[in-house]
């Protein structure tokens, strides 16, 4: 007997997919924390090296890296990228299409 899968398309927002709330800033914070940790690994930081460059004691870059998020505030994500050595810009941009719902989005380049 074989069981039949049913899958749906994806919003692009696994956290407004599983109906959480503020969604938009859990990807955002997500996002950001993702790319403060590569950049961690890409400098080959210890988490007590990371920790004293960011300002937080090594068990915060711990919960960082691992995705635990409760305690970071996107601004916090910032200055954590800022003393990475990365400038944050931020762009508010018109949608293109009026019936399309706005988006938030991270852009790393």
């Amino acid at each position: 007997m074989t069981e039949e899968t049913q899958g749906f398309k994806s919003s692009g927002n696994v956290f407004a997919d599983l109906g959480l709330p503020n969604a938009d800033e859990l990807l955002i914070k997500a996002e950001l924390a993702h790319q403060i940790s590569e950049l961690i690994e890409v400098r080959q930081l210890t988490q007590t090296a990371a920790a004293e460059l960011l300002g937080i004691d090594q068990p915060k870059v711990s919960a960082l890296m691992r995705g635990k998020l409760s305690g970071f505030s996107v601004e916090r994500l910032f200055r954590f990228l800022n003393a990475l050595g990365n400038n944050v810009e931020i762009r508010i941009v018109p949608t293109s299409e009026p019936d399309v719902p706005a988006q938030t989005h991270v852009m790393v380049g």
